[in-house]
C-alpha cells in the first residue's frame, strides 16, 4: 500500500493540504501520515543547564503542537473516510519529510505553500522550495 505524507504547520494552506491528501488517498486506497516538524537546530552551544532546559522545552513545544496544529488538521481529515497517522517532531522540516518520505511505500509528499513573509523567505527559504529541491519522492504543493 501507498502512503501519502504530508507536512503541516498550522497556515490556511496546510489545512487544504490536509484535504486534498485526504481526497487523494479515499479515491486511491493510499495510506495518509501527517507530520508537523518544530523547527530545532542540534547545533548550538549549551551549557549542561541548558541541555536540562532543552529537553523540558521540546516536550511543552510538542504537547501545544499537538493541541494548536495537529488537531485542527486530524480534524479536517475527520471529514473523509481516512484513519490517517500523525506525528509531531522537532529538527529541520524539509530535511526531515524527506527523510520520513524516503520508505518505499511513500508515493507522495504534499505541503501547504508557506505563509512566510517575503523578507523571510528571502533570508531563510521555505519549505516547499526545498523539498522541491533535494526530495527523490514528488512533492506537492497545495495553494
Amino acid at each position: 500500500m501507498t502512503s501519502l505524507l504530508v507536512g503541516i504547520d498550522g497556515s490556511d494552506s496546510s489545512r487544504r493540504a490536509v484535504a486534498f491528501a485526504c481526497r487523494l488517498a479515499e479515491e486511491s486506497g493510499a495510506a495518509v501520515h501527517i507530520v508537523h516538524v518544530i523547527p530545532w537546530s542540534p547545533y548550538s552551544f549549551t551549557t549542561p543547564a541548558e541541555n536540562d532546559h532543552r529537553s523540558a522545552s521540546k516536550a511543552h513545544e510538542i504537547t501545544a503542537a499537538e493541541q494548536q496544529i495537529m488537531q485542527p488538521a486530524l480534524a479536517v481529515a475527520r471529514e473523509f473516510s481516512v484513519t490517517p497517522t500523525s506525528s509531531v517532531v522537532h529538527g529541520s522540516p524539509a530535511d526531515l519529510l524527506v527523510s520520513i518520505g524516503a520508505h518505499d511505500t511513500t508515493s507522495q509528499i504534499i505541503v501547504g505553500r508557506t505563509g512566510d513573509s517575503r523578507i523571510k523567505q528571502v533570508l531563510f527559504g521555505s519549505t516547499p522550495v526545498r523539498l522541491i529541491q533535494i526530495s527523490k519522492t514528488p512533492v506537492t504543493v497545495v495553494p
